[in-house]
């Protein structure tokens, strides 16, 4: 790539150019440039690209749309705690961190437990037993981590969809 190119192609592309540049500082089969020539470059980018530089807008926080006091236990994908098919969800998803069971709520429901989880959301895949009404269920990698996490009685905020 030679100056005059990297002059007239601006924006993305430079950019993108410049991303891909190997540690070595110059791309395969070019020539480095001149400290000058790199100095102009920069200062198009920044000139051209400036908005690519600005703080994006956060996103708005999910709207709680209620709030239940709830245990909340932990489960793994063993036979003896699901059915003959551990790692597929009352929905017909594989079991994955965020997925939470519960009887109580819609699937495809998003909660969050603020005292346990702090804003991390959850989605409700699963199905627990029938007896277990007002329970929300955490799926866990290993038997060994639901254990760890016991049992918790706090409250869920449900978010709106």
């Amino acid at each position: 790539m030679n100056n005059t190119v990297s002059k007239t192609v601006l924006g993305g592309v430079t950019a993108l150019a410049m991303t891909i540049v190997p540690v070595s500082g110059t791309l395969p089969g070019a020539q480095p440039p001149l400290l000058g020539d790199v100095q102009d470059i920069q200062g198009m980018l920044t000139s051209s690209s400036a908005g690519a530089l600005l703080p994006i807008a956060s996103a708005q926080l999910p709207r709680v749309t209620q709030t239940f006091n709830v245990l909340v236990t932990a489960y793994s994908s063993t036979p003896d705690q699901t059915d003959d098919t551990p790692f597929i969800t009352a929905s017909g998803t594989h079991v994955r961190n965020g997925i939470v069971a519960a009887n109580f709520l819609p699937m495809g429901t998003k909660i969050q437990m603020p005292e346990v989880y702090g804003n991390r959301i959850f989605v409700v895949e699963d199905r627990m037993h029938p007896r277990k009404a007002w329970m929300v269920d955490v799926w866990f990698p290993s038997l060994a981590e639901a254990k760890t996490f016991g049992v918790k009685d706090t409250y869920i905020q449900v978010l709106e969809n």
